[in-house]
């Protein structure tokens, strides 16, 4: 009786997706035909939907295996309705965000999205300055801002009013450092969406990346042809009027942007038929012209936000990154034995720099694969002191992904540390060093085929060192019309620069950081203090702080270079006048410097392992009040250096301790801006 009632279902379905395909087939009924009555009862109604909906799942699977996939479209739209079908297909879709790739996009490497994924405090928050210097100095700043004062918005909630407000928000601009969880966090906003979880009145998600938009820079089209090819579902369901729907339409890394978004020139748009270059259509649908009642949400790094004029933006936010407990939160989901997570923990803590930088989710996840890495290692011995630097830990890493492409991918059995191995691992890492060193002066993070081509990178190569260069496309949104690639993380390119500039230097006596042409290889002076010495200048000259950080990896590369040497073969040791090169970043910081710029330079102090200014102003405070001490140039900015780095809270700042003069008003003025009470 079952089967026979489940085959008149069956039968009754199919006749009627033939009459839906096929109107024009007059011999087939009219009507719907429906099991027996007598057959049927209303505890039954609920099954024989259920079975319907099987049906009609199995017909749609049979139609698109055969080949006959505009058929299948047409029953779709027909039995559920466009905007449904185009739903169904676009949650299915997001839905496999629910998988991360922390530095890797090999297969088998995916992380659960929920298994890892730590809360990141969003601020909101309008701002009129651009904030242009570097990203680790923002850290810096960052680190010391308490967060419980700030207005804190959650990710589903960007485009909701607050406080009970109407006010329609249309266009959002988050912004945040390099690896703070941008695009996570554009990732976790579509993965809600999908399952059902958030934003249920919100119709449709159309997900635009920079990176791919670049490619598109020459085209022409209208705006209903650009987003169909962004979200195809829209065009297999016979959607084309997209101003009927609630969208939200997600431009993801601003600062990866290659078009022109010329404000001021671009003609005006407001037909969604005009077929004009991609960048009049951003441009117009940034200023409301185009779909004036979507929503827009656009990610970028800080030094890019410029580029959107304010009055084209409703709401302003920022993504902060890992205050203290998410950082111990994040170590202690990531690190499974909860004892090595407590060390782990107790090594960042202890190590001022480790700890500011682990405000990155980026830099947290390096910190754990390393550390980690380390503490797994049989004895104390075999496995030689925690890195306590940035250049430490960073070039652990290094070496670490260079013995997983030696295990992982080598042919052999044995273990792959021979010659030849060796040789390929060094020419690989110099190749995407020059990539690193000459793109980083550039300011381009994104690089695609072509271009990383022109380094003589074999692509198929880099995949191996995915671990910190890894292809983007495939893990991202969008219609990926070339492949294009970044390495894991900006301080990642900016220790590849050093690591280049510095080998160059040493093996080839060259100094890549003199104007070209003025020095040639047989004049280049083969002191590598000359070569630190105009490192610490151009960085100095720069008004962005764009080579900070590449200064501190290069004094610390220079300091330790013995570990390199298993990766790089021809890497020979150096021993620099660390007393010369100590006193002229001395020099340098006993001058009229930025705040910003002598934290950096006391952190290129303690690559070079020299503590002594800090130590003395600390014998200072120690012997109590600095009122009647007069200090040096030198000292005044140690103590800055100190206030400001300390992991106590500037709650009440008593200026009266350190100064009384003008001078010192003037010298203390950084902690005093910061200070949330002075006395």
């Amino acid at each position: 009786m079952v089967e026979k009632h489940g085959m008149k279902i069956f039968v009754s379905e199919v006749r009627r997706y033939k009459k839906i395909l096929f109107p024009h087939l007059s011999h087939y009924s009219t009507e719907r035909e429906k099991p027996d009555g007598d057959n049927l009862s209303t505890e039954n109604t609920k099954q024989d939907t259920s079975a319907s909906e099987g049906v009609l799942r199995i017909t749609l699977y049979v139609l698109n295996e055969i080949g006959q996939k505009e058929l299948a479209n047409k029953l779709e739209k027909h039995i559920y309705g466009e905007l449904d079908v185009c739903q169904r297909k676009l949650r299915q879709k997001l839905k496999r965000f629910e998988y991360i790739y922390e530095g890797t996009v090999r297969h088998g490497d995916q992380t659960l999205l929920n298994k890892v994924y730590t809360e990141l405090y969003i601020t909101e928050g309008l701002s009129e300055n651009v904030n242009n210097e570097h990203e680790v100095r923002q850290i810096e700043a960052a680190s010391r801002r308490s967060m419980t004062k700030d207005k804190q918005i959650k990710c589903e909630d960007i485009f909701h009013s607050l406080c009970g407000s109407d006010r329609f928000i249309r266009t959002v601009l988050t912004t945040g450092i390099a690896g703070i969880g941008k695009t996570i966090s554009v990732q976790k906003f579509n993965l809600e969406w999908a399952e059902g979880r958030v934003n249920q009145d919100i119709q449709l998600l159309i997900n635009l990346p920079f990176r791919e938009l670049n490619l598109m820079k020459e085209r022409r089209y209208t705006l209903t042809e650009l987003l169909h090819i962004f979200l195809t579902e829209a065009k297999e369901s016979g959607i084309s009027d997209f101003s009927k729907y609630k969208l939200v339409l997600i431009f993801d890394g601003l600062d990866e942007c290659r078009l022109p978004l010329d404000f001021n020139n671009n003609e005006p748009c407001s037909c969604v038929s005009d077929q004009v270059s991609v960048d009049v259509l951003l441009t117009n649908l940034f200023k409301g012209n185009l779909l004036p009642s979507a929503h827009i949400w656009i990610t970028t790094r800080p030094a890019a936000a410029r580029r959107i004029p304010v009055n084209c933006v409703d709401r302003v936010t920022e993504i902060r990154g890992f205050n203290d407990p998410q950082k111990e939160e994040y170590f202690r989901k990531k690190i499974s034995d909860q004892n090595m997570a407590s060390r782990v923990i107790s090594h960042v803590q202890s190590t001022r720099s480790l700890h500011i930088m682990c405000h990155i989710p980026v830099f947290s996840w390096i910190s754990a694969t390393v550390l980690q890495k380390i503490l797994e290692e049989k004895s104390h011995e075999s496995r030689g002191e925690m890195p306590n630097t940035l250049t430490k830990m960073y070039t652990h890493f290094l070496v670490h992904n260079s013995l997983i492409k030696c295990q992982k991918y080598s042919l052999r059995e044995e273990v792959c540390e021979t010659q030849s191995q060796v040789k390929m691992n060094e020419e690989m890492i110099l190749k995407l060093g020059k990539l690193a060193f000459e793109q980083l002066l550039k300011g381009n993070i994104i690089f695609y085929e072509n271009e990383i081509s022109e380094y003589e990178i074999n692509v198929s190569d880099t995949a191996v060192y995915s671990g910190v260069f890894t292809e983007i496309s495939k893990n991202d949104f969008g219609i990926h019309l070339k492949r294009s690639y970044c390495f894991v993380h900006l301080s990642i390119q900016e220790y590849f620069a050093a690591v280049y500039v510095f080998h160059t230097f040493i093996c080839s006596n060259l100094n890549l950081l003199e104007p070209e042409g003025s020095l040639t290889v047989q004049e280049a002076s083969s002191e590598v203090t000359g070569l630190l010495q105009s490192a610490v200048d151009k960085a100095l000259q720069s008004e962005n702080g764009q080579l900070d950080l590449f200064l501190r990896f290069l004094l610390g590369l220079s300091h330790e270079s013995d570990q390199l040497k298993s990766i790089l073969a021809t890497m020979r040791s150096t021993l620099p006048n660390n007393e010369e090169v100590t006193e002229y970043i001395k020099e340098k910081i006993s001058q009229n410097l930025s705040p910003e710029r002598c934290i950096n330079l006391f952190h290129c102090l303690s690559e070079l392992n020299d503590q002594s200014l800090v130590e003395e102003i600390q014998k200072c405070l120690s012997s109590g009040s600095l009122s009647e001490i007069t200090l040096s140039p030198s000292l005044w900015s140690a103590l800055v250096f100190v206030l400001l780095t300390s992991k106590d809270e500037l709650n009440e700042f008593d200026l009266r301790k350190y100064s009384r003069s003008e001078e010192g008003l003037q010298r203390l003025l950084p902690v005093i801006k910061e200070s949330k009470i002075t006395l």
